[in-house]
């Protein structure tokens, strides 16, 4: 598995395919091969003619595991997907994360817009602006000394879901503290890039896609049927949905 530094941060990512680059930005918990391979959004895109990249965040996956809240915040996770795209010599590419992968996204949309041709945000609506999304709470789930002493419902589905994925249980305690950052709704009314806010109907986690989706001159919302927070992001509609965007984003 090929990897890079950002300074100090080593981050594991896999390049496959041809074609216009689209980047890959994992949500919390999860990492790239649970994500995006698993769930075969990497074949699908590779099979669309093109070039894809997934990179496991920094505390996720291969990638370095930190313990400092500060390490996360999300002004630098984005700048680990830019100094991806500098590693690959990349110039621009089509980014698309889920839920925390999609706040990444869109920081790295308003600070680096040079960077980003059209950006998916997934599993993420207008919690970027109001709210944050995943509570705190779950950060003293993945702290508890085991799953059985975890009683917050949606602690314990994340409490499960980084065991399943056999993550660092400190490294993503300090991952929740420190990436809870939001933007203004200036922020993402300036954003110029094609925008698609994809969020299952049943997320109770997102917000809602078209509330965002207002906010962002000439955004569009996919509403994914019938999908929670948790089921989305492999769904069918939600890949056609996002193939179709592509084809048409200019």
């Amino acid at each position: 598995m090929p990897s890079f530094h950002n300074g100090d941060v080593e981050i594991a990512f896999l390049d496959e395919g041809a074609g216009d680059p689209i980047v890959l930005i994992h949500g919390f918990a999860s990492n790239k091969d649970v994500n995006w391979v698993g769930t075969a959004w990497v074949s699908t895109l590779v099979r669309a003619g093109r070039r894809v990249i997934a990179l496991d965040n920094r505390g996720h996956g291969k990638s370095s595991k930190l313990t400092d809240p500060a390490a996360y915040h999300s002004d630098k996770m984005a700048g680990d997907v830019a100094a991806l795209l500098d590693h690959l010599k990349i110039e621009r590419a089509d980014v698309m994360g889920y839920s925390m992968g999609a706040r990444i996204t869109a920081f790295l949309a308003v600070e680096r817009p040079e960077r980003v041709r059209a950006a998916i945000l997934g599993g993420l609506g207008v919690r970027l602006v109001e709210g944050v999304g995943l509570p705190q709470s779950i950060a003293e789930a993945l702290e508890a000394p085991s799953l059985d002493d975890v009683t917050d419902p949606m602690g314990r589905v994340f409490r499960a879901f980084a065991q399943q994925t056999k993550s660092d249980l400190k490294a993503l305690a300090a991952c929740i503290r420190g990436s809870r950052q939001v933007l203004t709704r200036e922020q993402v009314g300036a954003i110029g890039i094609p925008v698609l806010v994809a969020v299952g109907t049943k997320d109770d986690v997102a917000g809602s896609p078209e509330a965002l989706a207002a906010m962002i001159p000439g955004a569009e919302a996919l509403p994914i049927p019938d999908r929670d927070h948790m089921l989305a992001v492999g769904d069918k509609t939600y890949k056609a949905g996002v193939l179709d965007f592509l084809s048409r984003r200019g």
